[in-house]
């Protein structure tokens, strides 16, 4: 059965740092003081309007190769009892000896979107400080999710292999749609565009890999 999380906001807690490594800066590369305003701004506004959910389920996990390919050379990845299937080198390389995965989607709410959207008409700059902002509490949300599974599965004795989303390495947008085909995504307020790009878009979708800890 799906989790559901609704987050509350007050966990979130902004990372200047980070949304200035979003920006382009860097630890040598420090942005002034009329940026770092400015991130701190934004980062105070954006906190009142954001609404952050989640929601994730696990599926087990079936790698098998095509019979032709005896150098394990395109893996077909399945999850059980359900009609998905990828071949994905990346992503067998993530969830190798994982026994089953989780779909995790993530969003900021449409607030964010709106907010940005509204500021691109009057002040680019700051509209470029709300987009890294938001890359920055859509990664916090993530990361809470994230660890709300780890705690999950350590109960059992599991361990979870670092999140991979749709657009790394060999893994295509096109497998947006297998997370709102299995995930109720709608409950937390997101849907899929024809341009495979998710509405809002400050949002995530990640697979997250389980395995048994041996020792």
């Amino acid at each position: 059965m799906p989790t559901i999380l609704n987050i509350e906001k007050s966990i979130l807690i902004p990372n200047h740092q980070e949304t200035a490594r979003y920006l382009g800066y860097s630890k040598l590369s420090a942005p002034d003081s009329q940026i770092a305003s400015l991130i701190e701004q934004a980062a105070t506004q954006m906190h009142k309007i954001i609404n952050p959910k989640a929601v994730f389920q696990d599926f087990q996990l079936e790698i098998t190769f095509p019979p032709e390919n005896q150098n394990q050379e395109n893996p077909i990845i399945k999850l059980k009892d359900t009609i998905f299937q990828l071949q994905s080198k990346d992503l067998y390389n993530n969830l190798k000896n994982c026994h089953k995965v989780y779909l995790l989607a993530c969003t900021l709410g449409p607030q964010v979107d709106s907010l940005i959207r509204k500021t691109q008409f009057t002040d680019q700059v700051m509209a470029s400080v709300f987009q890294a902002t938001g890359a920055m509490y859509i990664e916090e949300v993530v990361d809470f999710a994230n660890n709300q599974i780890a705690q999950i599965e350590k109960n059992q004795n599991n361990f979870t292999r670092p999140r991979f989303s749709p657009g790394f390495g060999d893994v295509s947008l096109e497998n947006q749609k297998l997370f709102f085909n299995l995930l109720p995504c709608s409950k937390i307020g997101l849907s899929l565009m024809d341009t495979l790009i998710m509405a809002p878009e400050k949002s995530v979708t990640a697979f997250i890999g389980i395995y048994k800890n041996n020792h």
